[in-house]
């Protein structure tokens, strides 16, 4: 089952927040097939922009986390169509561009989950679950994606 991560996942991952989200983010990565996450560019993109403005990064070792993301992951550019159905998405269903065009672009690349804490938990769009890996409860999409990794 193929699964994207959205910005803010990515930055609990590089320590931005608190010590409990980066340490149950760098646990739940741990769990999931490397081989089934993917990020759309424009997540990296945004994390690029976390780093360097919130969390005050030297540009260099900003670039240097982005590039170790992309080594570890499969990256996916934006495409026209996605942009287009992200356009779609922020009329019909208020999101923010960026926002859509992430889940656009998952969608665009058969992904089931979209891990975000940030866009409407249990939100289905195109057969794309977003799925918050901190909620009180596990999603049952996330926890199959789970029960098969190999431990």
């Amino acid at each position: 089952m193929r699964i994207a991560l959205d910005t803010n996942v990515l930055a609990y991952a590089e320590g931005i927040g608190d010590q409990t989200r980066r340490d149950s983010t760098l646990r739940l990565l741990e769990l999931l097939p490397v081989n089934d996450i993917l990020l759309p560019a424009q997540t990296i993109g945004e994390l690029y922009r976390v780093l360097n403005g919130k969390a005050s990064r030297d540009p260099g070792k900003s670039r240097e986390a982005i590039l170790s993301w992309a080594d570890t992951y499969y990256v996916v550019d934006s495409s026209w169509s996605a942009f287009q159905s992200a356009m779609d998405l922020a009329v019909d269903h208020r999101l923010q561009i960026w926002d859509a065009l992430i889940m656009a672009i998952a969608a665009e690349h058969n992904c089931r989950i979209l891990l975000s804490e940030d866009l409407q938990h249990g939100f289905t769009w195109r057969g794309l679950s977003v799925v918050n890996p901190y909620a009180d409860t596990i999603h049952p999409l996330l926890e199959k994606a789970l029960n098969t990794s190999p431990s």
